[in-house]
């Protein structure tokens, strides 16, 4: 049977399915902006901390699309689109996966832990991830169904397993960073089915075996690091498929063999390539100027043979070339010629030829360099000749090696011009003369390195208006043999003072040549309490007056006490047994680390084997013939200076003792050398030379100046009074220059002047001492004869 609709009725069904179809979307959206809410406040819920507060406009009173660190879109009903929140503490919440229309999230640099939800693999819509730098665990979870994801990174966390395969990635993913991870197991043969990826990046993790060849197929790849891994076998052939790759890195792995010849031709789009820490071999290839575009070039640490290609200088665009670690070799012109080529790298900022094989003077094209460099590394190879002159065209160095070659002669004044040096390192070489004044100059000079060379005098005073050297090293040079007493001396007063203050005993932990620093009127002061800038609270066991810790602080190797070096208790005599280590070594001229110390043999037992009977056999032979002591006869040897010094050395090996309770305390030590102090500075004073050409009148002044400080004999007083005031008789006026300790420049006094001077000195002397400590003391006498 036919039905006949009337007019009124299909109104009313048109009427009646409207208001049914607009109930159900406005059910929709009330129930997706619900859902969506929920999801939010679940994921807030689930951090425990939130330090600078981004959550606090998460709530109630604000449209969720006002939150902070939330996106939403503009179309009606509106839909979180984009997080982006960091400094959070707590877990990610699955609830997250709900927000289906999420495209973006970020969560990096936060301190998320547990495991990433398996439920963001359901989000369809995302097209970025970033979890960088958390401490998320576990494995990674499949990603396989985001069909529109394109960057993917969870760098800088915990997280274990395996790399990813295409199985579980989206097909048309471009990156893919999972460094400093811990990640292990081979890198998957399968990503090379995701041609789409352009860069992979799993640096820093422990994944082994070798780079398949099925990653050929990745001609996009612009990216590939694999830096710090386990990685072996010979240089990947996959990548020379990917002729578009700008930075590739392989260092720290275990690959071998050699480089490909051609490889510049077939990565011409190189920008930088890092292979250092590897066991690669044979010659650096040539055809690397063929990459113009390269401006990092990183190989240290490699077996590389022969010498550096001179068609390096063709890369015009390098700030950094990084070749220490080798066995390349310089030996003729012809060979250093890639020297003269770097001077076209107008940009290089970075160079490091250290530990090779490099041999004779460095070329004064050096000189020609750009302005911009800053890092200079030429240790630890054999160069001769004077100090390089083209460094002084360098005006921007911010660090310069010259350690471990054969370097000789002087460090010239131009050095001072370098304004802007931080660090200075000269050791092992057979430089001669002063340590240049100039290096005052270096008014940002950090750490400053001089050991083991032959310079002789004093260190210039000036170093001590340097208010940011922090580490200075003067240890294996001729130094007089009062300045090396005068430094033990005051190195022993600091500890003294650490160890028996009122306020309880302050354990250093690591003292070392490297950490005694001089300030403007050559005083010894210790520095670098990185290890112990605390105060320990003592206990003292009933057999000994040694303060213990219960902390368990290594220092250096060398210098560090026995019981610490095993991990026992730490106290006041660990320190004794580093100052004794440090005295020995400034008096042996030789470093507790030295290759002739092995097997058991320390610099301490050393000493203690070859004292009295061969004291001057071990001792440093410029302190030998500094005080006129002679190996070859007993007879014409001073007995006073023997003395002297055999009971400096003693003082060493009481503090050496394997036993901390049998070492003495800083308190008798310091006492023992002050009075070794004065007995080698009457010693001095006997054997001070008549000519005044080898003690000059500022020589004997200062000796008069020390006399008085140090309460010697009367004898010595009034012999060094008349030699002075016969000198100034005699004086000419560049006899007269004197140095004035305010501004370290010097001023001309005339005889009379001067003598006045030494009167009114020898009086201020006289009302100083026993009222000021001797530091403080010669500081303020140096000022009175400067000012």
């Amino acid at each position: 049977m036919t039905m006949k609709v009337t007019t009124a009725t299909a109104h009313f069904l048109l009427v009646f399915l409207a208001s049914t179809i607009s109930h159900s979307v406005i059910c929709s959206a009330l129930g997706n902006e619900t859902d969506q809410l929920s999801s939010l406040l679940e994921f807030k819920n689930a951090i425990s901390l939130d330090p600078e507060q981004s959550l606090i406009s998460w709530n109630s009173s604000n449209h969720l699309c006002s939150w902070e660190g939330v996106s939403c879109s503009s179309k009606n009903p509106p839909r979180v689109t984009a997080i982006d929140l960091v400094g959070l503490v707590g877990r990610i919440s699955p609830s997250l996966g709900n927000l289906t229309f999420l495209r973006n999230l970020s969560l990096a640099t936060n301190r998320f832990t547990g495991q990433i939800p398996a439920s963001l693999g359901r989000l369809r819509r995302l097209r970025s991830l970033y979890l960088s730098n958390n401490t998320l665990q576990g494995t990674i979870p499949s990603f396989a169904n985001c069909s529109e994801l394109r960057a993917l990174f969870l760098d800088g966390n915990e997280l274990a397993g395996g790399l990813p395969g295409a199985g579980d990635l989206p097909v048309g993913i471009e990156a893919l960073v999972l460094s400093s991870n811990r990640l292990a197991g081979t890198i998957p043969p399968s990503l090379g089915n995701v041609t789409t990826l352009r860069k992979l990046a799993c640096m820093n993790n422990g994944v082994g075996g070798g780079i398949p060849g099925e990653l050929a197929a990745l001609r996009g790849m612009e990216v590939l690091a694999v830096d710090g891994n386990r990685l072996s076998g010979g240089f990947p052939v996959a990548v020379m498929n990917m002729s578009g790759l700008a930075v590739l890195g392989l260092s720290t792995n275990g690959f071998t063999g050699e480089l490909p010849s051609g490889i510049g031709g077939f990565l011409p789009k190189l920008r930088q390539l890092t292979i250092g820490g590897n066991f690669f071999q044979g010659n650096i290839p040539s055809s690397l100027a063929n990459a113009s575009n390269l401006f990092k070039l990183g190989m240290s640490d490699n077996n590389f043979t022969g010498v550096v290609p001179a068609s390096i200088g063709k890369l015009a665009k390098l700030t950094l070339l990084n070749l220490e670690m080798n066995q390349l070799h310089a030996r003729s012109k012809q060979e250093w010629e890639f020297m003269d080529n770097l001077a076209n790298c107008t940009e290089l900022q970075v160079l490091s030829l250290e530990k090779n094989q490099m041999e004779g003077q460095v070329p004064s094209s050096l000189g020609n360099f750009s302005v911009q460099l800053q890092y200079l590394y030429l240790g630890l190879n054999r160069l001769s000749g004077s100090f390089p002159s083209g460094i002084a065209n360098l005006p921007n160095l911010i660090i310069l090696a010259l350690d471990d070659n054969w370097f000789t002669g002087s460090v010239p004044q131009w050095l001072g011009g370098l304004k802007t040096l931080q660090s200075l390192t000269v050791s092992y070489n057979n430089f001669t003369g002063y340590v240049p004044s100039s290096l005052s100059n270096l008014s940002h000079l950090m750490e400053l390195f001089l050991e083991s060379n032959q310079f002789i005098g004093n260190i210039p005073p000036s170093l001590g208006n340097l208010q940011f050297l922090t580490t200075i090293d003067i240890s294996n040079n001729n130094l007089h043999g009062t300045q090396r007493l005068n430094i033990v001396v005051d190195v022993s007063d600091a500890l003294a003072y650490l160890h028996h203050n009122h306020q309880g005993p302050i354990i250093h932990c690591d003292l070392k040549p490297s950490n005694i620093l001089l300030d403007d009127s050559m005083t010894a002061h210790v520095g670098d309490f990185g290890l112990a800038r605390f105060k320990i609270d003592s206990k003292t066991s009933l057999g000994n007056s040694v303060s213990t810790s219960s902390f368990t602080i290594n220092g250096t190797i060398g210098y560090v006490a026995p019981e610490c070096a095993i991990g026992g208790q730490v106290s006041t005599a660990a320190d004794v047994y580093s100052f004794g280590v440090v005295l020995l070594e400034i008096f042996i001229r030789k470093r507790p680390t030295d290759d002739m110390f092995k097997d058991g043999l320390s610099i301490a037992k050393y000493a203690d084997i070859n004292i009295p009977d061969r004291l001057l056999q071990i001792v440093d032979p410029q302190l030998v013939q500094e005080l006129s002591l002679n190996q070859e006869d007993p007879v014409a040897t001073d007995e006073n200076a023997a003395h002297c010094l055999l009971s400096v050395l003693n003082i060493g090996l009481c503090c050496t003792k394997s036993s901390p309770n049998e070492r003495i305390s800083m308190q008798e030590g310091s006492v023992l050398l002050d009075m070794e102090q004065r007995v080698l500075m009457e010693e001095i004073v006997t054997l001070l030379p008549v000519e005044r050409a080898v003690a000059t009148t500022r020589f004997v002044l200062g000796l008069l100046r020390t006399d008085m400080i140090l309460h010697t004999g009367v004898a010595c007083r009034d012999a060094l009074e008349m030699r002075a005031s016969k000198q100034l008789k005699e004086a000419t006026h560049e006899d007269l220059l004197i140095p004035n300790t305010g501004n370290f420049v010097e001023t001309l006094y005339d005889v009379d002047c001067m003598e006045r001077m030494l009167e009114q000195f020898i009086v201020t002397v006289h009302e100083l001492v026993g009222v000021r400590s001797p530091v403080r003391l010669a500081t303020d006498i140096g000022r009175r004869l400067g000012g």
